[in-house]
Order: C-alpha cells, then sequence, then structure tokens
C-alpha cells in the first residue's frame, strides 16, 4: 500500500495521563469510508467503559443515526437530537438520553445533513460542539466518544475539533486503508489550523485470521503506521454483527463472544497506554 504524499515513519507515541478530578479524554471516532466498524467501535468501548464504572458520554453525529438507533433512542423532533444544538443552541446537556445499560447518549437525526449546507466553515463554527462541551463541563470525569459521519464536512470536523485524540477503525480490506490514507491527510492538513499533532490510533476490524488479504492489510498498516496501529486486532464475529439488531451492545449480547472478548482487549490497551485517559 502507498501513503500517498506522506512519510510512512510514524512518529514516537508520548502520553500524559490524566490526573482525577479533571476533564478526560475526547475521543473521535473517525474514518472517511463507512462500513469499516466507527459505530460498533464507539458503541462498544463505551459501553465497556460504562460496565467499569467511567459514566461516558457518546454523540452521534452522523446523519443516519445508526448508533441511535442502536441504543434504542427514539427521537420525537428533530430539535431533541443533536441537531438541536446546532439549530437553535439547545444545551447539550439537555440533549442527553439516558439508556439501561448506564450509557448517556446525545442522539442523531437525519436533519443533521443540513448543518453542512447551513453553516460555513469558519473558526467559530468548527470549535461550535468542543465550545459547548468545554462551557457546560461535560467531560469533567468523564470520557466522551463521538461516532463522526464518514463525509468531511462540519460535522465531522467538528467532531475532530472537539477531540483530544482521535481513533480511526480499518476494516481488512483494501478500500478502507484507502480511507485510512485520507484521513491520515486531513489530520495533517488540520494541524496548521489546531496548532498540535492530534494524536491517533488505527485499530484493525473485521479480521479474519484464515484470509491472507487480512494479513497483508495488517503488515502494510504496521509498515505505514507503526505505534500507532493498534496492537489488538477486531476479528470479524457473528456476535458483533448480531448485536446491533438486538438493540444491545456485544457484552450485553454475548459476554463471552470473540468479539467481545477482542473489544476488551481494546479498551485495555488504550487505557494501559494513556489514549483513553
Amino acid at each position: 500500500m502507498k501513503c500517498d504524499n506522506f512519510s510512512c515513519q510514524a512518529p514516537d507515541s508520548r502520553h500524559i495521563l490524566t490526573p482525577p478530578g479533571v476533564a478526560l479524554a475526547k475521543i473521535a471516532v473517525v474514518n472517511q469510508k463507512g462500513g469499516v466498524g466507527k459505530t460498533t467501535t464507539t458503541l462498544n468501548l463505551a459501553a465497556l467503559l460504562a460496565r467499569r464504572g467511567k459514566d461516558p458520554l457518546v454523540i452521534d453525529l452522523d446523519p443516519q443515526a445508526h448508533l441511535t438507533n442502536v441504543c434504542g433512542v427514539a427521537v420525537a423532533a428533530p430539535e431533541r437530537s443533536l441537531y438541536g444544538f446546532y439549530c437553535s443552541g439547545a444545551s447539550l446537556g439537555g440533549l442527553i438520553k439516558f439508556m439501561t445499560a448506564g450509557l448517556k447518549v446525545i442522539p442523531a437525526h437525519l436533519d443533521l445533513s443540513k448543518v453542512d449546507t447551513q453553516f460555513g466553515k469558519g473558526p467559530n463554527v468548527l470549535n461550535r460542539l468542543n465550545a459547548g462541551i468545554v462551557r457546560e463541563n461535560l467531560n469533567t470525569d468523564r470520557p466522551i466518544l463521538m461516532d463522526a459521519c464518514p463525509m468531511l464536512g462540519v460535522l465531522s470536523l467538528n467532531c475532530i475539533f472537539a477531540a483530544d485524540r482521535v481513533l480511526v477503525p480499518i476494516s481488512a480490506d483494501y478500500l478502507a486503508t484507502r480511507g485510512a490514507a485520507q484521513m491520515e491527510r486531513t489530520l495533517r492538513a488540520l494541524e496548521h489550523v489546531l496548532k498540535k499533532r492530534m494524536d491517533r490510533r488505527y485499530v484493525i476490524t473485521r479480521f479474519d485470521a484464515r484470509r491472507k488479504l487480512s494479513w497483508e492489510i495488517d503488515r502494510q498498516l504496521r509498515e505505514c503506521y507503526g505505534a500507532e496501529v493498534c496492537q489488538t486486532r477486531i476479528a470479524e464475529n457473528v456476535s458483533l454483527a448480531e448485536s446491533p439488531s438486538q438493540g444491545r451492545d456485544v457484552f450485553a449480547h454475548a459476554p463471552g463472544s470473540r468479539g467481545a472478548l477482542d473489544y476488551q482487549a481494546l479498551l485495555d490497551e488504550l487505557q494501559t497506554s494513556g489514549f483513553m485517559q
């Protein structure tokens, strides 16, 4: 795999653990390609954080609202979703839905697709979500996971601008690696605006150890992004495919499944490294 117009050498990672009593990590789960496991990863990491007593908040920034639907959130009107925050200045905290599994979710709605045409891309617009989170102290002692839409626009840029770190799921197929390369170019282009290099991790999803292609994708990604590729791979697993149709995370649906074990290992890795702190 060519890394297109940028160096394949990933820089050394340095992490600072956040002490208790202050803002915890805001993680944007992004890839400029759909179907790579963004929503599955966001949901299951958040569900496991909730089971570990971390009180996570999940924000659905995808107008398709897959995460919202899987969580079983019924949005009575567009203004009761994240769209209300953008269109009428509704409080983010007032939009939170409390789920039985311990998750707190700010839901999406199809009308979020209007945001790109209603707003420009000036600094105030791109920082709008982050400003709301900070103003309402929503991530004090609480991690936030944000499920971005695959299209690069106001919503996905709001997600990145609000994040401390970026997690990029990449399914073990060729087209997904191209999405990752696009994402890397986008993050590098934003560095002069953000005035920092966004810490990121790439996690390989839908990995099938029986397929030569999966191992080839794994090799190419590690050559390209080095230590920024998670050691944990998320294997292709029927429980991960089944659980959304049941309106459950994989830990509620099949806690002993390979999918549940993989996401446990991924969260352990991210926490141990300080990425999820």
